[in-house]
């Protein structure tokens, strides 16, 4: 019961470092997000450079599908403009992966401090670079923890159960990853949970590669939510970013070994593998569907147009 405890602390903890981290960074870029996507998504191409570079910027790629759901309702953006740039957020939210993986304990205690401090100031960047520090803290100190709370939580007959079937069925890790992900509307924070454990040995390179898969599907409720009642574009949006992380996670399922293989190859940390198998999962199949935008786009109006 008190590791339970401890856990949905953890959790909490990296929520809210995530929202503080997202909030001073959106904060300092201003209402530009909007007016850049708005202005350099004419092609699939620069829609996925520049949602991929909007991703990594506001450390969110929710953050980017509901801003551009908004302005496919408000008819400032296409259907057609909105799927290079729904390439780009999965691509973009790697970024986020890829920094956990460097380990900055020693920074988590000044970052705490310089952050709390500048979150009082009345300067408006000062108080964003406040918001920043506060919540890598946050965020840094949820990983360690983590990783320190995997080996006892890892010795309850619950988590042995439960691991013994996720890393015997890959689908279960897959459905896992789905399930978190949707319920806590993050992606970032059930991946960055795999690797905390992964980064404690409690189980294998593949397993953590099947959640950070399901995961990529659960975050695509929050593009969803957001197109209720936004009109049949803003709908078709959302399904975009449904289907391409079905369809990816579907094409990868069957090499989850060759995947990991190759991510061992890169790297000997087990949290920077799975950042890497994130990485390149979602380049993948984001660079493979953009020569044929078009054709994608037509079968998610075919499929979920109007009848």
């Amino acid at each position: 019961m008190l590791y339970s405890v401890w856990f949905l602390l953890l959790i909490i903890t990296f929520l809210f470092g995530i929202h503080r981290l997202r909030t001073g960074l959106f904060e300092l870029s201003g209402n530009q997000a909007e007016r850049w996507l708005k202005k350099l998504a004419g092609t699939p191409f620069s829609g996925m450079l520049f949602g991929t570079a909007m991703t990594a910027l506001l450390q969110s790629s929710s953050a980017v599908m509901v801003i551009t759901v908004g302005l496919v309702s408000a008819k400032m953006l296409t259907f057609a403009q909105s799927i290079g740039i729904i390439l780009g957020t999965n691509i973009g939210t790697t970024f986020t992966l890829e920094m956990l993986t460097f380990h900055l304990s020693g920074l988590i205690l000044p970052f705490l401090g310089a952050g709390a401090v500048l979150i009082f100031f009345g300067n408006k960047r000062l108080k964003s670079a406040g918001h920043i520090l506060f919540g890598l803290s946050l965020v840094f100190a949820a990983m360690r923890g983590f990783e320190v709370l995997a080996i006892p939580l890892s010795k309850t007959a619950f988590v042995q159960h439960l691991f013994s079937v996720l890393n015997t069925h890959a689908m279960s890790a897959f459905f896992l990853g789905i399930l978190l992900s949707a319920a806590i509307q993050s992606s970032t924070v059930t991946i960055g949970m795999a690797m905390g454990f992964l980064g404690s040995g409690v189980f294998p390179l593949e397993t953590g590669i099947a959640i950070m898969l399901g995961a990529n599907i659960g975050t695509c409720i929050t593009g969803l939510l957001a197109s209720i009642g936004a009109g049949e574009e803003a709908r078709l949006t959302a399904f975009t970013h449904v289907w391409l992380n079905i369809g990816g996670a579907l094409i990868f399922l069957p090499f989850l070994h060759l995947l990991a293989d190759g991510c061992r190859a890169l790297s000997s940390t087990p949290e920077q593998q799975l950042a890497h198998a994130s990485l390149l999962f979602n380049l993948i199949s984001s660079l493979a569907v953009l020569p044929f935008s078009e054709n994608f786009g037509r079968f998610i109006v075919t499929f979920h147009g109007k009848k």
